[in-house]
């Protein structure tokens, strides 16, 4: 018998409105980005549309049309964002916080103590991004932070009192933080970003391992807070030449967390190196290094295909450089990848004496003192310098040896240099006095002598407890040594001077006044 219309029809229509419903609830996310030439945060009459620009949802990459239009699929819970090109500058808070995105989170955060993102209800019908057009040359500095880690408001006005102060009024293009902004109290996120705004250059953010939302148990909640305050924890801008990716590479479970990147960050990382320029300078922002990720050859393996890169992580409380080389860890190009693993602001989580003004010493486990990194660019080279929180900026290394050295013991007697942003392989040399050659000093692994002094300790109780412990002072891979080996040297006052030069070509100076004394006087 042949079936009735209905019979035929209403089961068509109900598959239909369901696979309608089904697409509406995933959707696409439409908008355009536009020159927002009069800064004024609203699409204006006869402000264009802008071609070639990158707009991502986290994950997928797409490039908006002749008129500035872009569209991206969007899920229930997906911040949009666009990726700032070069002559351009995206609108920023009042503490200089980049507001260059657009979170779509209907249902908002789970509820919890500590803020999170209000419902944002339906979908726009389109989510639009002004641009204002500002000049950018093609050298420029950035501040790079690391490990702040406040563990309330008196390590918050640690970090307004102690880095900030003498950055104020910089010429800086933009600063950014690279995680553990707080010791899991995402209540302060917000408190930490409005004194890194003090500084007056807009200020980006990386999500850290403790900058988590604690009372979650899925991933995808865990940067709740985080969002709040900052946006998205993996995201890109450009500046200049260069184009600088800021990755999230900590996954959380009910178990803990785990280092690596998660599937949205390795994804976008691939798809936007798809629409980069090969002769781009490509400069990575992550909180963990790679030596400690599961997968990093997920995004070492596509950013090897490009011939000038860097990356700056932190995490570890000390500082030190690691190469990549090539068939190691996904990268295959014959040119290793550095990447810096920054020294931290909050240097050994705050601890140690309060110096004059009530602010602990710092002083790292690897007897870097605390501070933050200077990331010089000049087109598609880049280098770093290391800052001493509070001190000169020729301040770069640390000269240990006897205040005064019998005449008998110039041959035997040593010095040690412990320069900061030193890596094994740079040249560190020192003489004695303004004439004379530059003698070679030995690249060692050790204690820094100092560190040793503080904690009250000696090479030998260490042995065998090293460890990531803020209790503990560990060995250094910048630490060289020489003997003096001057048996001619006079009775009287010299002065050592140290000369290094680091893997980015900058050459660093270092002294140490001495006495010579004959042998059995008084010390």
């Amino acid at each position: 018998m042949r079936p009735s219309f209905l019979a035929v029809f209403v089961p068509a229509l109900l598959t239909a409105v369901a696979a309608c419903a089904a697409s509406h609830a995933q959707g696409t996310a439409r908008g355009v980005v536009y020159e927002d030439g009069n800064a004024s945060g609203a699409r204006d009459s006869g402000e264009r549309g802008l071609p070639e620009v990158l707009v991502s949802n986290g994950s997928d990459v797409a490039a908006t049309d002749a008129e500035g239009r872009w569209e991206l699929p969007a899920g229930e819970d997906v911040i949009f964002f666009v990726i700032k090109p070069s002559g351009y500058a995206v609108p920023v808070d009042a503490y200089r916080r980049p507001r260059f995105y657009h979170i779509h989170k209907p249902a908002g955060s789970p509820p919890g103590a500590v803020p999170g993102v209000a419902p944002t209800g339906p979908l726009p019908a389109s989510i639009d991004f002004g641009l204002v057009p500002r000049a950018e040359p093609g050298k420029f500095t950035a501040i790079v932070f690391s490990d702040p880690q406040a563990r309330g408001l008196t390590e918050v006005d640690y970090i307004a009192r102690d880095v900030v102060p003498e950055l104020i009024g910089t010429d800086a293009a933009f600063g950014v933080t690279l995680g553990d902004l707080v010791a899991d109290d995402t209540a302060q996120l917000g408190a930490v970003g409005e004194v890194a705004g003090q500084i007056g250059v807009p200020w980006y953010e990386v999500f850290g391992n403790h900058d988590h939302n604690r009372n979650v148990r899925e991933d995808r909640f865990s940067d709740e807070s985080f969002e709040h305050f900052f946006g998205p924890s993996t995201y890109a801008f450009d500046q200049g030449e260069a184009r600088f990716i800021v990755l999230r590479d900590i996954v959380f479970s009910a178990d803990g967390s785990r280092d690596r990147f998660p599937e949205n960050a390795a994804n976008f990382t691939r798809h936007l190196l798809e629409r980069t320029p090969k002769d781009k300078l490509i400069v990575l922002f992550m909180h963990v290094p790679y030596s400690s990720l599961e997968n990093a050859e997920e995004v070492l393996g596509p950013l090897s295909a490009f011939p000038n890169t860097f990356s700056i992580a932190g995490h570890a409380h000390i500082q030190t450089h690691q190469f990549v080389g090539t068939g190691s860890r996904g990268w295959n190009r014959l040119e290793a990848h550095h990447q810096l693993v920054a020294g931290a602001v909050s240097g050994s989580w705050w601890c140690g004496e309060r110096d004059e003004t009530g602010i602990p010493h710092a002083t790292m486990n690897d007897g870097t003192p605390n501070g933050y990194a200077l990331l010089d660019v000049d087109g598609a080279r880049c280098k770093v310098r290391w800052k001493c929180a509070r001190r000169p900026a020729e301040y770069q290394m640390n000269v240990y040896m006897p205040d005064a050295v019998a005449v008998g013991e110039l041959a035997a007697a040593q010095a040690t240099v412990n320069f900061f942003i030193g890596a094994p392989q740079d040249a560190v040399e020192m003489r004695i006095g303004d004439g004379g050659a530059w003698q070679p000093m030995t690249p060692t692994v050790d204690f820094d002598p100092e560190c040793l002094r503080m904690f009250g300790m000696n090479a030998q109780r260490l042995n065998g407890v090293w460890g990531w412990d803020m209790d503990f002072p560990y060995p250094t891979e910048h630490l060289w040594r020489a003997a003096l080996n001057c048996p001619a040297l006079t009775p009287g006052t010299h002065t050592l001077h140290v000369r290094a030069r680091d893997s980015f070509g900058q050459t660093h100076f270092g002294h140490r006044v001495f006495r010579v004394t004959p042998d059995g006087a008084p010390k």
